[in-house]
């Protein structure tokens, strides 16, 4: 390659590391902090005299109304997304694609800020919207990755997208932590700070969106599906895909174990602020300090082990962190009530091997699907991180509710790492590289 296609691929890579900068905002502050207990207060001031809501239909006590909201737009996703994957691999302009997802979930992102005087139906339904095209969109991002990297530069380059989402969605939720905390300096009321949060992390994703879709422009195919054309062409991609799967066994192997071991990942997002507050009797303010290390160390992670796994392998990197996952578990079991300075010792821990375990996962199943098809096989991806992120914390809901102990519960979760880690040994990459028909890199 000449030095104008070397600086071409550079550049092209820079404006697709940009959209998880750009996407991370939705999901640190938006998901992970504000909307949740944001939606409950709406909701609560909206509530009959029984304290009850009605949505669609359907009567509900508030508290039920943003896991309903979540769940639902999950189920909706495991529909959606493979037909998603179906039409990006297929349409001409796959960077429109994306940022008809990007936008529809952005603008649906900034009108949250109008969620409010009861109006719980209206903020749900934006968080549907947006959660399924947040979705959507990363089906397509993800498709990108073995166009812009050869084999042996996918950890580096899905490590490097990775730490710049930590690096994105961290910086514009430090700054929305400090209109939080200090809403009153700033002239409006905690509701307002909590309003105007999400909806600059709608704005941020909408903006650094145009640098992702402008730089994927030389990627677009130069024939493919356009129009109506194209969501014809999804359907069809998607009953060709389902009927070839079983020609990649080791591909579907790699796909179960992540099943499991992101489970037990994402039921450690999703209980730790729970399991903070109620069984170690920490502070709010102990637990954003957390958010913001998580952060850092995620970003810190990534980066330095997408440099191991160019040693050792992907694989091993990922067994290594599923290790340290299933003892930061542990350890957390046996942290005793009021201990922040400890708990935030392993918000570090988990912070580290978060992005590591992430980023590498991602990058080493490009690897393993075949090409022209990246799209429909990382919506089954997508689907496998989010789709069945429930079962976690299912599990842990069923061990609290038979024990009344949010301890015992956590104990629960290392069979995920386990499970998923004891699959994943027996998952011969270079078998499902070869069935895939994708170059072999140096070392996975």
């Amino acid at each position: 390659m000449n030095d104008s296609g070397l600086l071409t691929k550079k550049s092209v890579r820079r404006s697709w590391y940009f959209y998880d900068w750009a996407n991370s905002a939705f999901s640190t502050t938006v998901i992970s902090l504000f909307i949740g207990p944001y939606l409950t207060s709406v909701a609560e001031s909206g509530a009959d005299a029984s304290g009850m809501i009605s949505l669609w239909g359907l009567d509900m006590r508030p508290g039920s109304l943003y896991p309903y909201a979540i769940s639902f737009s999950v189920f909706m996703q495991v529909f959606l997304l493979p037909i998603v994957g179906g039409i990006a691999d297929r349409i001409k302009s796959r960077n429109g694609l994306l940022a008809v997802f990007a936008y529809i979930g952005s603008i649906s992102t900034i009108c949250l800020y109008f969620v409010k005087d009861g109006r719980y139906a209206l903020g749900a339904f934006l968080l549907i919207v947006a959660n399924i095209s947040f979705g959507a969109a990363l089906v397509v991002a993800n498709s990108y990755i073995p166009d812009l990297a050869s084999p042996d530069q996918r950890d580096a380059v899905s490590s490097r997208g990775w730490a710049s989402g930590y690096a994105g969605g961290g910086l514009l939720l430090i700054l929305n932590i400090i209109l939080y905390a200090g809403y009153e300096t700033f002239g409006v009321t905690q509701a307002e700070a909590v309003r105007i949060s999400m909806m600059s992390a709608g704005i941020w994703w909408a903006l650094f969106t145009i640098i992702t879709v402008r730089g994927l422009r030389s990627l677009n195919r130069p024939v493919g599906a356009v129009g109506s054309e194209a969501l014809t062409v999804g359907f069809k991609e998607l009953k060709s895909t389902l009927r070839e799967v079983r020609k990649y066994p080791e591909t579907l192997k790699f796909l179960i174990a992540y099943l499991f071991y992101n489970d037990g990942i994402q039921t450690v997002i999703a209980i730790s602020g729970t399991y903070a507050i109620l069984e170690l009797k920490l502070t709010e303010i102990s637990l954003v300090i957390a958010i913001l290390i998580v952060q850092v160390m995620a970003l810190t992670g990534a980066l330095l082990l997408a440099k191991l796994s160019n040693r050792i392998g992907a694989k091993k990197v990922i067994l290594l962190t599923l290790v340290i996952w299933t003892l930061m578990v542990i350890v957390t079991y046996a942290l005793p009530a009021g201990q922040q300075n400890p708990y935030l010792v392993i918000a570090a821990g988990i912070g580290f091997v978060l992005g590591g375990s992430q980023a590498l996962s991602r990058s080493l199943y490009s690897q393993v699907i075949p090409r022209s098809r990246e799209a429909q096989y990382f919506s089954f991806y997508e689907i496998s991180e989010r789709g069945t992120s429930w079962l976690g914390t299912l599990a842990f809901g069923i061990v609290f509710g038979l024990t009344g102990s949010y301890r015992q519960s956590v104990l629960l979760i290392i069979a995920f790492f386990v499970i998923g880690g004891l699959l994943l040994l027996r998952v011969n990459i270079r078998q499902a590289i070869k069935e895939s028909g994708n170059p072999q890199p140096k070392v996975v």
